[in-house]
């Protein structure tokens, strides 16, 4: 199973899960369901995949990445671990960080 990330042409990102990477790029970029996020924003370009052993590992890290901001999915995509790492940071008052230091 793989997870994949999408670049659509309005500069959003989309990301799924498939059997066959392949087949459902072309699918998206054909644009086979008009309700799909994908199909006012084509044409797409695949930014990111990677290959997971199992279905629920790929689902799992589908949800995951989905949740993610914007700057944290292009860490990724740009393989930019130190940034990944520093983006997955909580950074608001309630912080275990930050709590009782103000």
């Amino acid at each position: 199973m793989t997870v994949y990330i999408l670049k659509c042409a309005d500069g959003s990102y989309y990301t799924g899960v498939t059997n066959n990477i392949e087949r459902r790029i072309a699918e998206h970029n054909i644009g086979i369901d008009n309700t799909c996020y994908t199909f006012s924003r084509r044409p797409l370009e695949l930014v990111f995949y990677e290959t997971f052993q199992t279905p629920s590992d790929a689902i799992f890290w589908e949800k995951r990445i989905k949740k993610w901001t914007r700057r944290k999915k292009e860490a990724l995509i740009n393989s930019d671990w130190e940034k990944l790492h520093e983006f997955a940071k909580c950074n608001n008052a309630t912080s275990h960080e930050k709590w009782g230091k103000e």
